[in-house]
């Protein structure tokens, strides 16, 4: 089985709530999440739809081996047209929020039209009703969250929400469930906000069931130990992600002052050594890791702050919290934006969980701000008196609170870098793709991280591709297409069975097809699902397409492809896209233009 069979649709404009069953045809084409949703998508709206409108549908997809006994099984996507980018949006997370609603019965909720006053979303098993959220509006996540168990009066409730920047429409702000797990990119939550929807609560008492419940616990079983025994898997517990930072300053791919420089020399201090070690006043950084649901990996952080740092010097509530630093929050919040004060990082890293704002693009936005500032196109009295340098904590916490508050500056710096450079005259100062700020690698120095972030269909993305290895052993473009293209369709699929990507170091996709088959009826094997993930891709595409990109939207930024590299292992390299996309598009079996043959859509079944 594991499909649970049932959507639940709310029309938020007629108040209308309904339970109807999940389309089979669908799920056997593209199985759950984020495949799934994206057909969902595809087919109830117009790509063309203003992203901030009632028109644009907001879909939560939970995959088939969410809240399942699989490692990693706590995971969903949210899925909508994107307001960062124009294009379709899939967020994933983590946490329990996911396995909760998988285990109310749902496969996917959808949300369409425009609530005509703040609601909450309250989910009990088959219970659910829309709420009034008019007390609620213009509070934090962290608030709405402890509010509504409160109110409720069960603890067990999840709850996923947005804060103030969701509501005002911040471009990149996310949909945060159980306090520090987001939907963190591509404006997610600015959707959830613009339908005057707080919040959703559920609780679920259904349970989830597998096909062959035997055989999928022996998969089960053997999958968790290659993970267990996996290398990688251990560092990620020790080190959470945050090891990364080490790993690309010695490289030369991490970007510094918004991508001016490749290597951060304070980057040691706020490595994983740094988080452990004791301060003067005796506190480490660290206090333990955090798993999501079902997982066997915990790669999130308990974080603690020294109460005597200026930023929570009168604020005890920031002393220590979930959601310490990660490598992309410490990237976007350390080396792009020239910062190296770990406990200045940390603290803007929790007003980023706690107001519901993407801590990649709010960094690349706050970085570009900077180099404009340095540049005297920014002002002193633009910014409200911050003095945005680069390397300025002070300043990095300030525009995280007027950004979360969305006050004075934090407007401005709310429109997100490409529209933020337009603004103050240097669109060229904007990092990212299709609107969507770079994660924190530089692809100068990593060339198949490049195609990827130029032909992610969500804009800048390191999350959908995987071209690591080859990257780190040929820094040319040679040989990059392939891996990228064919690691893009596999992580499609590894997307929509509701697992986390974090487990392919340890497993290949024989051992996604061996859960998948156990749990669901009818035959899985790899290659089924491999083609899935394709599918999914060349859906996606077809979305962006329709909603008025083209291919000369799968490009970087002139910095990446003119100015070389100034140091590290790539240097006076830029990055060899040109050449890379080409071969790409022929892989795909796209035209020169970027668009899918009739012959491609034929084979993957997306003519009709």
């Amino acid at each position: 089985m594991a499909w649970q069979r049932k959507v639940l649709r709310i029309n938020l404009t007629r108040g209308e709530i309904h339970h109807e069953p999940l389309n089979m045809e669908w799920a056997n084409a593209y199985m759950g999440s984020r495949g799934l949703g994206t057909k969902y998508l595809s087919e109830m709206m117009d790509p063309k739809a203003d992203a901030l409108g009632p028109d644009n549908v907001l879909i939560f997809a939970t995959g088939p081996l969410t809240g399942t006994m699989s490692s990693t099984s706590g995971r969903y996507s949210v899925l909508c047209k994107g307001p960062l980018t124009g294009a379709i949006a899939c967020s994933n997370s983590g946490g329990k929020f996911g396995a909760e609603l998988k285990n109310a019965g749902y496969d996917l909720l959808i949300l369409e039209g425009q609530s005509p006053s703040p609601v909450y979303l309250n989910i009990v098993d088959d219970a659910v009703s829309l709420e009034s959220a008019e007390d609620l509006w213009g509070t934090t996540v962290w608030h709405t969250e402890e509010t509504l168990k409160e109110r409720l009066g069960d603890p067990q409730t999840k709850v996923a929400s947005v804060g103030v920047p969701g509501e005002q429409g911040v471009r990149y702000a996310c949909i945060v469930n159980d306090l520090h797990r987001a939907a963190g990119r591509s404006g997610v939550g600015a959707v959830m906000g613009s339908k005057n929807v707080k919040a959703i609560a559920v609780r679920g008492t259904v349970g989830v069931t597998a096909d062959d419940p035997k055989r999928f616990m022996a998969v089960v079983k053997e999958t968790m130990k290659k993970l267990a025994d996996d290398r990688g898997r251990q560092g990620m517990t020790r080190d959470g992600t945050n090891a990364m930072i080490d790993t690309m300053h010695a490289f030369g791919g991490l970007p510094t002052r918004n991508f001016q420089e490749v290597q951060f020399a304070g980057s040691e201090k706020i490595n994983p050594t740094a988080m452990r070690a004791k301060n003067e006043n005796g506190h480490t950084n660290l206090i333990n890791n955090k798993a999501c649901f079902g997982c066997s990996i915990g790669c999130g952080r308990v974080a603690h702050i020294d109460p005597k740092h200026f930023s929570v010097a009168d604020k005890p509530q920031y002393w220590h919290a979930s959601g310490g630093l990660e490598y992309e929050t410490a990237f976007a919040l350390g080396p792009v934006v020239g910062v190296d004060d770990i406990d200045a990082c940390t603290y803007v890293g929790f007003l980023t969980n706690e107001h519901s704002i993407d801590p990649i693009s709010f960094g690349v936005t706050v970085a570009a701000a900077m180099e404009m500032f340095e540049l005297g196109a920014i002002t002193l009295e633009d910014t409200g008196g911050i003095d945005l340098r680069f390397g300025n904590a002070e300043a990095l916490v300030q525009a995280a609170e007027v950004t979360g508050a969305q006050q004075g500056f934090g407007v401005d710096l709310g429109l997100g870098s490409k529209l933020l450079c337009e603004k103050y005259g240097h669109p060229d100062l904007f990092m990212g793709v299709k609107g969507q700020e770079f994660a924190g690698y530089d692809s100068r120095a990593l060339q198949g991280m490049g195609l990827g972030y130029a032909t992610s269909n969500r804009g800048a993305c390191h999350l959908k591709h995987d071209v690591f290895s080859p990257d780190m052993k040929d820094q040319s473009g040679n040989g990059k297409a392939e891996p990228c293209k064919n690691s893009q369709d596999e992580i499609a699929a590894i997307d929509s069975t509701g697992l986390c990507i974090f487990t392919a170091g340890a497993w290949g996709m024989d051992d996604y097809a061996a859960q998948v088959d156990a749990a669901c009826e009818g035959d899985w094997p790899t290659e089924r699902l491999v083609e899935l993930g394709e599918r999914t891709w060349n859906l996606e595409r077809q979305f962006n397409l329709n909603a008025g990109l083209t291919a000369a939207d799968d490009t970087l930024p002139k910095r990446l492809l003119e100015t070389p590299a100034p140091s590290g292992t790539a240097k006076g390299r830029v990055c060899e896209l040109d050449y890379m996309l080409k071969e790409y598009y022929q892989l795909r079996g796209w035209g020169a233009d970027g668009v899918p043959t009739a012959e491609t859509l034929g084979r993957l079944g997306l003519n009709a």
